[in-house]
């Protein structure tokens, strides 16, 4: 139990940085839109991608280093699609989750201009970071994990008990909403439980955790704490989905474009469970979450370009002092351009929804090559045959692959 504890932490990290959008803002809207018809899209994404990001803890346990180091193995060309691949996505989701972020941020603080409310949430996220970049990190996100996992659970629950307010069959696609169904279905799989390139962020905190602790875990320990967390993502999705679907879907209300309105509403559907009295507690506990997820998204996005340079082998990367130096330097790279990109959608009425889509969507492209990679670099001929994973999980990487390829195939299609 005590070498357990010690290994605590990356998959909680992990379970709290997926719950942001994808949960919170995805799985609601789809319970919200389309009832429960679209239960089916998050569970599937979420059991044919758990194997890629298992492998991430995997393969950190196995090695003591980080997975991108592996995709140096693998060669050049993995590398840099990697790097071009975190290039993108990482401040089209920053901004996202930044977005959303400082919605809440303004729900509970009142604060009207949502600019202000951006760079606040930045400013406080860097400046964490900056100060302890990973012990602050480790010990925050427990704590707004737990907060939000108990009160979701409770709602949850109190909101089966209120019963479904609408009045549509929560087992059927409405009329006439067939096509924003099937578009909806990409953006939705597409983060959940997130992107599949964050799946190198795992083995990151993993080695970090090890480094931070001085104890290297065996893997029945890293892949426990791995799981917990990922499972614990899984069951709030559903928790999240069902919130949607039995206080909004087949009502009038609707959600806003707005991130401070969507925040707003996010509240009220559990405040109108719990009841007047709970509003300020599920305001803190929300935001809170959110802000777990914007510190958990710039950590990670900073420390996997801060890793990337530094496998490069350019000697002015590779010193241990340098590292520091780059990782807060990324930092501020990741502020400055993620709020440039919200700025310039904030005129744009549809700019939240088209923020959010448009990660998503990029985040699920890229899938398969990271998918493919990481499956490679747990086979034996990279790590000692005691670490490859069993028949199980093999096979459901292949149907994972065959999943993420034939989707994007069908992204390009349509």
């Amino acid at each position: 139990m005590k070498n357990l504890l010690k290994t605590l932490g990356p998959g909680i990290l992990f379970a709290s940085t997926a719950i942001g959008v994808s949960h919170l803002v995805q799985s609601t809207q789809a319970g919200a839109n389309f009832g429960f018809t679209l239960l089916w899209a998050v569970l599937l994404a979420n059991i044919l991608k758990y194997p890629f990001f298992e492998f991430g803890s995997r393969y950190a346990n196995a090695t003591g280093t980080s997975i991108i180091e592996g995709y140096k193995k693998l060669g050049n060309i993995p590398l840099i699609l990697y790097f071009l691949i975190t290039l993108v996505s990482m401040f089209l989701v920053t901004a996202a989750v930044g977005y959303v972020t400082a919605g809440f941020f303004q729900n509970l603080f009142g604060i009207k201009s949502t600019v202000v409310a951006i760079l606040l949430v930045f400013g406080s996220c860097i400046g964490f970071l900056i100060l302890n970049n990973f012990k602050v990190l480790d010990r925050l996100i427990k704590v707004t994990g737990i907060v939000l996992l108990l009160s979701t659970l409770i709602a949850f629950v109190m909101v089966l008990f209120k019963g479904v307010q609408g009045n549509l069959d929560l087992w059927k696609i409405p009329k006439g909403s067939h096509t924003d169904y099937f578009a909806f279905i990409l953006p939705l799989m597409g983060w959940m439980p997130t992107a599949v390139d964050l799946s190198t962020w795992n083995s990151l905190w993993t080695v970090a955790k090890i480094k931070e602790t001085g104890y290297h875990p065996k893997l029945k320990e890293t892949l426990f704490d791995f799981k917990f967390g990922y499972f614990a993502s899984v069951l709030l999705s559903i928790c999240f989905l069902t919130l949607g679907a039995f206080l909004m879907f087949g009502t009038p209300l609707v959600f806003t474009k707005s991130a401070g309105g969507f925040a707003a509403q996010v509240i009220d559907l559990y405040t109108s469970t719990f009841g007047s009295w709970a509003t300020i507690i599920m305001t803190v506990s929300a935001f809170s979450i959110m802000f777990g997820t914007s510190l958990g998204v710039f950590d990670g996005y900073s420390r996997a370009m801060s890793e990337i340079l530094r496998v490069s082998e350019i000697s002015v990367f590779t010193s241990e002092s340098s590292q520091k130096n780059i990782y807060r330097i990324l930092l501020l790279i990741v502020g400055i351009g993620s709020f440039f990109l919200i700025y310039v959608f904030l005129d744009n009425p549809d700019g939240f929804k088209e923020l959010v889509n448009l990660a998503t969507r990029i985040s699920f492209l890229v899938a398969p090559v990271v998918a493919v990679s990481n499956w490679v670099l747990v086979q034996k001929k990279y790590v000692p045959k005691e670490f490859v994973p069993g028949t199980l999980l093999q096979v459901i990487s292949a149907i994972g692959v065959l999943f993420l390829s034939v989707f994007t195939i069908i992204y390009f299609i349509a």
